[in-house]
C-alpha cells in the first residue's frame, strides 16, 4: 500500500515550481537575444548575389587555403604540445607549479600578446638586437617576414602560445575531479608497478579517457584559430589576409554590395569551421588510439616502479616566453628614441603613460564594460546552475555555447543585426549587452564544475536544523563557492576587456576600450603607446585574478582557536 500511496503523492516531473518559473525565466532572458542574433546572422546570409560575388572574388581561395592551413597546423600542435606537458609533469612534483602558473598566462589577452611577440620577433624586435652586436653585425633591420608572413607561420606561432596554456587549464579542471584524478593516479601507480615507464603509462592510461573528455575544449581552440581577427591584424599574413580579416574587412566597407559579400564570407567561415569540426569529429577514436601506439614504443622498465623523472624546464621555457613577451610590452612603453641595433633605448620616457593617463574616458569605459559584463553573466549562472533541472541545463548549453562556436566575424553579424533591430546600437546599453553574452558562456564553463560538484548533503544538514534556502545560500554555499565564484568573475571580466569586433560594431566607434585602442595603433609606428595599451590590457585582468585569487584564498583560524583554548 505505501508504494501506490508514494507514487500517488509524487510530484509530477512537470509540476510548476517557483524555481522552475525562475528557470524558464533566465532561459528566456538568455536564450532569446542570443536565439535574435543566430537568425539574423542566418538572414545576412541568404543573398545570392553576395555569394556570387564571394566564389568571383580572387582572393577567396587564397584566404580559405591560408585560414584552413594556420587554423588546422595551429590546433594540432597546440594539442601535441599540452599532451606532452601532461605527460612530462601529470602526476608529478612539479603539476602543482604548473596548475598554479597558467592563471597569470591565461590572464594576457590575446592581443597583447600578439603585439609583444611583435615586438620580441620583428626584424627590429628585441631578439635581433640582442644577436646583433656579436652574431649578425647588421646596422640595420634586415628585410625578413618574421612577422605577418605569407604562409602564416608568425600566427601559427602566436595561435599556439596562446592555445596551450587553455588547454592545460581545461585538462586540469578534469584530472582536479574526485572521480577522475584519483582514478587516473592509481591506475598510474599500478601500471608502473607493473614494470611500464611512466611514459608508457600515461599514454596508455590517461590519454585515451582524457581526450574524450576534451573534446569541447579542442573544438573551441579549434573554432578560434580559423576565426581569429585581432591577432590575424597583428601578426597575421595580408596579401592575402586569413577570410576572418577579409570578412571584417568587407564589413567594415560602406558599400551595401561589399558588406554584404563580407557577411557571405563570414558564413563561408562558419562553414569552414563545420567541416573542419565534423572531420576531427570523424577522427576522434583515431586520436584517441595514438595514446596506445605512442605506449607501445615505449617499453618495460628493468625495475618495476622505475619512473621517469619529470624537470620543470618543459612548462618554464613557455613560462619564460610569456615573461619575455610582457618585458618587451613594458620596455617599449617606456622607450624613447631607440634606435637598431642597440639593446637598450638611448632615452626613457613616460609620455605614453601619460597619454594613457589622461584616456579616463577609455580606461573607464573598459572598467565599467568589464564589471557589468561579468556581474551580469556571474548572477545569471548562479540562478540558473541552482534553479534549472539537469534535463534544461543540458538542453540551453547548447544554446549558450553559440557564441565560442561561431566565427567571431558571423555572430557579430547578427549581433550589430540585433542592436539595429532593439535601437541599441551605438548605445552603452547595447555594448553591455554584446558583452555579457560574450561572457556568459565562459563564465558558466569555469563556474559549473565547482557548483555541480558541491556536496548536497550540506543542504540536508541545514534543512534537518530548520534553516531554510535562503539561509543555506547565504551562510554556507555560497561561502564556500566564493573562491569559484570569484574565479569565474575574474574570467568575465578578463573576456570583456578582450572584446574587439563587438566593440567596434555594436558601439559604432563610439565607445573606445584598451583593446580597440591597442590593436588599431599596433598598425601604426608609435610602439610606446602601443606598448602601454597592451600592457594595460593585461593589467585590467591580471588585477582581477589578483583579487579573486585574495578572495578565495583559505582563512587559518588556528591562532583563534589557540587563543580561545
Amino acid at each position: 500500500m505505501a508504494a501506490p500511496l508514494r507514487a500517488i503523492n509524487a510530484p509530477s516531473a512537470w509540476a510548476f515550481s517557483p524555481a522552475k518559473g525562475l528557470a524558464i525565466f533566465l532561459a528566456l532572458l538568455a536564450g532569446m537575444p542570443i536565439a535574435w542574433v543566430a537568425l539574423s546572422a542566418i538572414d545576412a546570409g541568404l543573398n545570392t548575389q553576395a555569394w556570387a560575388d564571394l566564389l568571383g572574388e580572387r582572393q577567396f581561395p587564397a584566404a580559405l587555403a591560408l585560414t584552413v592551413g594556420t587554423g588546422l597546423a595551429a590546433t594540432a600542435l597546440s594539442w601535441l604540445l599540452a599532451a606532452w606537458l601532461l605527460s612530462r609533469s601529470f602526476p608529478g612534483p612539479h603539476w602543482a607549479k604548473l596548475v598554479r602558473s597558467l592563471g597569470p598566462l591565461l590572464a594576457v589577452p590575446h592581443a597583447a600578446f600578439a603585439i609583444g611577440l611583435v615586438f620580441l620577433i620583428a626584424p627590429s624586435g628585441w631578439l635581433l638586437r640582442l644577436l646583433s652586436p656579436w652574431a649578425t653585425g647588421m646596422n640595420a633591420p634586415p628585410p625578413w617576414p618574421t612577422t605577418q608572413d605569407p604562409w602564416g607561420v608568425g600566427l601559427v606561432v602566436v595561435l599556439v602560445a596562446k592555445e596551450v596554456p587553455f588547454l592545460l587549464w581545461a585538462a586540469a579542471t578534469q584530472m582536479q575531479r574526485s572521480d577522475a584524478g584519483l582514478r587516473w593516479e592509481r591506475e598510474l601507480q599500478l601500471a608502473r608497478s607493473m614494470g611500464y615507464t611512466a611514459h608508457t603509462a600515461w599514454w596508455q592510461v590517461v590519454w585515451p579517457p582524457l581526450w574524450q573528455r576534451m573534446w569541447g575544449p579542442t573544438l573551441a581552440v579549434l573554432a578560434y584559430s580559423l576565426t581569429v581577427v585581432d591577432m590575424a591584424l597583428v601578426i597575421g599574413p595580408g596579401s592575402p589576409p586569413t577570410l576572418a580579416v577579409l570578412a571584417w574587412q568587407w564589413l567594415s566597407d560602406g558599400d551595401v554590395a561589399v558588406n554584404a559579400k563580407g557577411a557571405t564570407a563570414a558564413w563561408a567561415l562558419a562553414a569552414t569551421v563545420a567541416v573542419c569540426a565534423l572531420a576531427l569529429w570523424s577522427g576522434r577514436q583515431g586520436v584517441g588510439r595514438l595514446g596506445h601506439s605512442e605506449g607501445r614504443r615505449g617499453r618495460l622498465s628493468t625495475r618495476a616502479g622505475k619512473t621517469t623523472a619529470s624537470k620543470p624546464w618543459e612548462w618554464l621555457a613557455l613560462v619564460a616566453l610569456y615573461a619575455g613577451v610582457m618585458l618587451a610590452l613594458a620596455v617599449g612603453s617606456v622607450s624613447g628614441v631607440w634606435p637598431f641595433p642597440d639593446v637598450w633605448p638611448q632615452t626613457l620616457t613616460l609620455q605614453a603613460w601619460e597619454s594613457v593617463a589622461q584616456s579616463t574616458r577609455t580606461l573607464g569605459t573598459t572598467a565599467l564594460l568589464g564589471l557589468c559584463a561579468s556581474i551580469t553573466a556571474l548572477v545569471w549562472s548562479v540562478a540558473w546552475l541552482e534553479c534549472a533541472p539537469p534535463k534544461w541545463d543540458a538542453s540551453l548549453r547548447k544554446l549558450i555555447y553559440l557564441p565560442l562556436v561561431l566565427p567571431s566575424v558571423l555572430w557579430v553579424v547578427g549581433l550589430h543585426r540585433l542592436a539595429l533591430d532593439w535601437g541599441m546600437e551605438a548605445r552603452a546599453t547595447g555594448l553591455w549587452l554584446a558583452h555579457s553574452l560574450a561572457a556568459l558562456p565562459y563564465v558558466l564553463i569555469a563556474l559549473s564544475p565547482a557548483y555541480m560538484g558541491f556536496d548536497a548533503r550540506l543542504g540536508n544538514v541545514a534543512a534537518s536544523l530548520g534553516r531554510s534556502q535562503w539561509a543555506f545560500l547565504l551562510r554556507v554555499k555560497w561561502p564556500l563557492l566564493k573562491a569559484s565564484m570569484a574565479a569565474a568573475l575574474a574570467v568575465g571580466l578578463a573576456v570583456s576587456v578582450a572584446q574587439f569586433l563587438p566593440t567596434l560594431y555594436v558601439g559604432a566607434g563610439r565607445f573606445a576600450t584598451v583593446t580597440t585602442e591597442a590593436v588599431t595603433l599596433a598598425s601604426g609606428a608609435q610602439r610606446s603607446l602601443t606598448s602601454a595599451y597592451a600592457w594595460l590590457q593585461w593589467m585590467l585582468p591580471a588585477l582581477g585574478f589578483a583579487l579573486a585569487a585574495w578572495v578565495g584564498r583559505p582563512r587559518r583560524f588556528a591562532g583563534q582557536l589557540k587563543a580561545q583554548a
